[in-house]
């Protein structure tokens, strides 16, 4: 690792710093960063401004309700079929006043992503995010990156077309690894620490994670997030993701990229330093923080989250990591160092064996099961660092069909 200013997230460099409000553009505006992430505009009206809105589409009448309170000039809606609703429940909001553009399709959320802005806040979910990313770089906005999948399965090309300071990571952990980098220069930092809260299966064997359910698997110690972040979160994918983007972010390579079980989820990551010194970056679990890092750097946004009572005991520990009961993050440092379209491959059969716990139709061990399956499959990738958005949908389009497969296979073995 050298000095040089990273090719992404680097707190010493402020990109496209502005003067005044900065106009946001939000992409998965009903999940759970996009709501919290309005509630802070909301809270600063003064500092922030929104001007479009992203959304899948499963939450229409939430959606009509932002745009409306926002007044924002765009919304979108992946999901074609429901724009009809989307107009509808506009009208009834806005009455005789004009409506903003309404945009739909797969590429609905790209197209914003590129529309006049300061900062593009990526809260999509899964690898759908990747061409809302690009477009956001190439146009040259800062981009507020929760969408981790977009940076995993399209590395190298996000890091061609990312400027210095240009991506401002909104992961909890990951904001507190960029908080940390600030008290040192680059040859500094001997190790990240990234933690983990352990999800709601610590210190069970793979033996006792073999019948858990669906509601045991949502049911986070520490965490409010979607479905499919908290199932990651209990197979430690989430975890393992973690690693793969903090090795793109910061230059680190993967043996000195370290988790640790931190169960109560108030340090969210740590920088240790050559001269033996750690630094932690350490709040109440709350995404209120890393939001406002992400939309408002390099200055803070006050009250953006919950402080300490220090007048309180309380205890914070921390634990070596389950390789054994959680296989994910071995998994997935061994993709990364793969690279090419390896994560892309092992993120696309997690999404698919995710979907398929939700539903029923795998048990908890399946998933891990048969992402290493899939990964195994595909073996070491030919792309390398030449990787093309084509070749990332074709592994996409593999790995998916083949877990599902596996999946289906899984599952009529074990009724027989």
């Amino acid at each position: 690792m050298t000095d040089r200013p990273s090719p992404l997230a680097d707190p010493h460099v402020a990109f496209d710093v502005s003067e005044g409000r900065r106009d946001i553009v939000v992409l998965g505006s009903t999940g759970s960063i996009g709501t919290q992430a309005i509630d802070l505009v909301l809270r600063n009206p003064d500092r922030f401004r929104v001007t479009a809105l992203a959304a899948s589409g499963g939450r229409i009448g939430l959606l009509a309700e932002q745009a409306h309170k926002l007044g924002v000039a765009a919304v979108a809606v992946a999901r074609e079929e429901a724009l009809p609703e989307l107009r509808e429940a506009l009208k009834a909001l806005y009455g005789s006043e004009p409506l903003p553009e309404l945009l739909a399709g797969p590429d609905a959320a790209t197209r914003l992503a590129a529309s006049p802005c300061h900062t593009v806040l990526n809260g999509i979910t899964g690898s759908i995010g990747l061409a809302p990313t690009l477009a956001a770089l190439e146009a040259g906005r800062t981009l507020a990156l929760a969408n981790k999948e977009s940076l995993i399965v399209g590395g190298p090309l996000v890091k061609a077309l990312a400027k210095p300071g240009q991506i401002i990571p909104v992961d909890s952990e990951h904001a507190a690894l960029f908080q940390a980098l600030a008290a040192g220069t680059r040859a500094d930092v001997r190790k990240l620490v990234v933690t983990a809260s352990g999800g709601p299966f610590r210190g069970r064997t793979r033996e006792q994670l073999a019948h858990v359910t669906r509601e045991d698997a949502l049911a986070h110690p520490t965490w409010a997030m979607g479905p499919v972040i908290t199932v990651n979160s209990a197979t430690l994918v989430n975890k393992g993701l973690e690693v793969i983007e903090a090795h793109l972010l910061y230059d680190v390579p993967f043996d000195r990229i370290e988790v640790v079980v931190h169960p109560q989820s108030y340090v969210h990551s740590m920088v240790e330093f050559t001269d033996g010194s750690t630094l932690a970056q350490a709040t109440p679990p709350d995404m209120g923080g890393p939001i406002a890092i992400g939309l408002g750097w390099p200055e803070r946004v006050p009250d953006a989250a919950p402080a300490f009572d220090w007048s309180k005991a309380s205890t914070w520990e921390f634990f070596p990591l389950d390789t054994e009961a959680f296989p994910s993050v071995g998994l997935a440092r061994h993709v990364g160092e793969l690279g090419g379209t390896a994560p892309a491959v092992f993120n696309a059969a997690n999404e698919e064996c995710v979907e398929a716990f939700l539903a029923g139709r795998l048990p908890f061990n399946g998933i891990m099961d048969t992402v290493t399956a899939v990964v195994a499959e595909h073996g070491v990738p030919a792309a390398g660092t030449s990787l093309t958005v084509p070749d990332v949908l074709e592994a996409e389009t593999w790995a998916r069909a083949r877990a599902r497969e596996l999946a289906a296979k899984a599952t009529a073995e074990a009724r027989a």
